[in-house]
Protein backbone atom coordinates (compact mmCIF):
# COMPACT_ATOMS: atom_id res chain seq x y z
CA UNK A 1 0.00 0.00 0.00
CA UNK A 2 1.34 3.33 -0.79
CA UNK A 3 2.47 5.49 2.19
CA UNK A 4 0.04 8.22 2.28
CA UNK A 5 -3.64 8.36 3.60
CA UNK A 6 -7.05 7.74 0.96
CA UNK A 7 -8.45 10.77 0.35
CA UNK A 8 -11.71 11.82 1.27
CA UNK A 9 -13.07 10.87 -1.76
CA UNK A 10 -11.04 7.79 -2.30
CA UNK A 11 -12.02 6.85 1.29
CA UNK A 12 -15.64 6.93 -0.01
CA UNK A 13 -14.87 5.35 -3.03
CA UNK A 14 -12.89 2.72 -1.42
CA UNK A 15 -16.10 1.81 1.29
CA UNK A 16 -18.10 1.53 -1.71
CA UNK A 17 -16.24 -0.96 -2.58
CA UNK A 18 -15.72 -3.03 0.75
CA UNK A 19 -19.15 -3.30 0.76
CA UNK A 20 -20.26 -4.18 -2.54
CA UNK A 21 -17.44 -6.48 -3.31
CA UNK A 22 -17.05 -8.87 -5.00
CA UNK A 23 -18.38 -6.08 -8.09
CA UNK A 24 -17.98 -5.95 -12.00
CA UNK A 25 -16.02 -2.87 -12.79
CA UNK A 26 -19.05 -2.17 -14.93
CA UNK A 27 -21.04 -2.06 -12.15
CA UNK A 28 -19.03 0.06 -10.03
CA UNK A 29 -19.07 2.75 -12.74
CA UNK A 30 -22.98 3.07 -12.66
CA UNK A 31 -22.73 2.78 -9.20
CA UNK A 32 -20.03 5.75 -8.84
CA UNK A 33 -22.20 7.50 -11.21
CA UNK A 34 -25.25 7.43 -9.02
CA UNK A 35 -23.38 7.91 -5.59
CA UNK A 36 -20.57 10.50 -6.61
CA UNK A 37 -21.45 11.92 -10.77
CA UNK A 38 -18.40 10.59 -11.45
CA UNK A 39 -18.10 9.68 -15.19
CA UNK A 40 -16.58 6.30 -16.29
CA UNK A 41 -13.43 7.31 -16.84
CA UNK A 42 -12.84 8.81 -13.27
CA UNK A 43 -14.03 5.56 -11.56
CA UNK A 44 -11.65 3.46 -13.52
CA UNK A 45 -8.91 6.36 -12.72
CA UNK A 46 -9.24 6.02 -9.08
CA UNK A 47 -9.67 2.13 -9.37
CA UNK A 48 -6.42 1.97 -10.91
CA UNK A 49 -4.60 4.02 -8.36
CA UNK A 50 -6.14 2.15 -5.47
CA UNK A 51 -5.13 -0.69 -7.42
CA UNK A 52 -1.53 0.13 -8.15
CA UNK A 53 -1.30 1.17 -4.21
CA UNK A 54 -2.46 -2.60 -3.46
CA UNK A 55 -5.47 -2.38 -1.69
CA UNK A 56 -7.92 -3.48 -4.60
CA UNK A 57 -7.34 -5.38 -7.65
CA UNK A 58 -9.36 -5.89 -10.89
CA UNK A 59 -9.15 -9.34 -12.43
CA UNK A 60 -11.29 -10.19 -15.28
CA UNK A 61 -13.56 -7.28 -14.99
CA UNK A 62 -14.75 -7.97 -11.37
CA UNK A 63 -13.65 -5.40 -8.15
CA UNK A 64 -12.12 -6.93 -5.04
CA UNK A 65 -10.25 -6.10 -2.20
CA UNK A 66 -6.41 -6.86 -1.24
CA UNK A 67 -6.87 -5.80 2.27
CA UNK A 68 -9.61 -5.06 4.82
CA UNK A 69 -11.35 -1.95 5.44
CA UNK A 70 -9.82 -3.20 8.74
CA UNK A 71 -6.32 -3.50 7.77
CA UNK A 72 -6.42 -0.36 5.81
CA UNK A 73 -7.50 1.48 9.16
CA UNK A 74 -5.40 -0.20 11.61
CA UNK A 75 -2.28 0.93 8.66
CA UNK A 76 -3.70 4.73 8.67
CA UNK A 77 -4.00 4.63 12.43
CA UNK A 78 -0.53 3.50 12.99
CA UNK A 79 1.08 6.22 10.17
CA UNK A 80 -0.64 8.60 12.05
CA UNK A 81 0.43 7.50 15.36
CA UNK A 82 4.19 6.61 14.17
CA UNK A 83 4.38 10.57 11.36
CA UNK A 84 2.48 12.80 13.72
CA UNK A 85 3.31 11.79 17.71
CA UNK A 86 6.45 10.30 17.42
CA UNK A 87 5.10 6.53 17.36
CA UNK A 88 3.83 7.34 21.09
CA UNK A 89 0.29 6.08 21.33
CA UNK A 90 0.04 7.78 24.63
CA UNK A 91 0.81 11.08 23.38
CA UNK A 92 -1.66 10.42 20.67
CA UNK A 93 -4.58 9.26 23.60
CA UNK A 94 -3.68 12.65 25.40
CA UNK A 95 -4.37 14.98 22.73
CA UNK A 96 -7.44 13.52 21.24
CA UNK A 97 -8.97 13.46 24.65
CA UNK A 98 -7.37 17.22 25.55
CA UNK A 99 -11.04 18.31 23.69
CA UNK A 100 -12.94 15.71 23.62
CA UNK A 101 -13.94 13.28 26.83
CA UNK A 102 -13.97 10.06 26.60
CA UNK A 103 -17.34 8.35 27.36
CA UNK A 104 -17.56 5.75 30.00
CA UNK A 105 -17.80 3.13 27.17
CA UNK A 106 -14.74 4.17 25.20
CA UNK A 107 -12.91 4.14 28.75
CA UNK A 108 -14.13 0.76 29.55
CA UNK A 109 -12.56 -0.14 26.14
CA UNK A 110 -9.31 1.37 26.54
CA UNK A 111 -9.11 -0.52 29.99
CA UNK A 112 -9.72 -3.93 28.14
CA UNK A 113 -7.42 -3.46 25.43
CA UNK A 114 -4.51 -2.05 27.84
CA UNK A 115 -5.66 -5.00 29.68
CA UNK A 116 -4.91 -7.81 26.98
CA UNK A 117 -1.67 -6.40 26.03
CA UNK A 118 -0.25 -6.23 29.44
Amino acid sequence: MRNNFLSESELAFAKLIWEKEPIKSGELAALCNEEFGWKKSTTYTVLKNLCNAGIFQNQKSVVTSLISEEQYQEQESTQIVEERFEGSLSKFVTAFTRKKKLTKRQLEELKRIIEENE
